[in-house]
């Protein structure tokens, strides 16, 4: 699994926005398990002055001391879910992603022991839950939200998985690496039919 993301990664071309905007790096972790792999999501918490109880990758705004966007990712991926940059194993990167707060937001794939003791930073998040990848392959969206971005419209998929809704700028990246590495063919740009 970890080689065939390396690979398709490899081969993806993420785009990037030339946008002179505050920085952050988001972790994309997926499990290695090998039979259906699940990707790691947290809930923000509901106290918090952005975003608060939306669903969102781990990550942030870079530090000053952050020796790059991918050091970032790590960082805050290990202060909000206690994952250790250690047992992260970055294979990639994907399309950089505009915030509504206008932050250049620049994800990274990285596969991470199923087992891993996972323990949410109630100051950050409410609650880190897993998805298996299969469950968004089969694009079961509860809806499909008209987003506008930069002079155009994205469409982009509401997914529910239990009692929370992955949409928004953490659906756009989802989307994002489905069709990197899966083939997903998930078309932001035209309405599903």
């Amino acid at each position: 699994m970890l080689e065939h993301f390396k690979k398709r990664l490899d081969r993806h071309t993420p785009q990037q926005i030339a946008l002179d905007y505050p920085e952050a790096g988001i972790l994309v972790p997926v499990t290695d398990r090998t039979a259906d792999p699940e990707l790691i999501l947290t809930q923000r918490a509901a106290h918090l002055k952005t975003h608060r109880g939306q669903v969102a990758f781990p990550g942030g705004k870079r530090d000053l001391t952050d020796r790059s966007l991918e050091e970032t990712a790590l960082r805050e991926t290990h202060e909000e879910i206690g994952l250790a940059p250690s047992q992260v194993q970055v294979v990639g990167t994907l399309s950089q992603v505009v915030s509504r707060h206008r932050i250049l937001v620049t994800p990274y794939v990285g596969v991470v022991p199923h087992g891993a003791a996972l323990e949410a930073n109630p100051s950050e998040i409410d609650s880190i839950f897993k998805v298996p990848l299969s469950f968004f392959m089969e694009d079961r969206r509860l809806r499909t939200d008209a987003l506008g971005f930069q002079g155009s419209t994205l469409y982009v998929p509401c997914y529910e998985w239990e009692e929370y809704h992955i949409w928004g700028l953490s659906a756009v990246v989802l989307v994002d690496f489905l069709n990197a590495v899966y083939d997903a063919g998930i078309d932001l740009l035209e309405p599903p039919s």
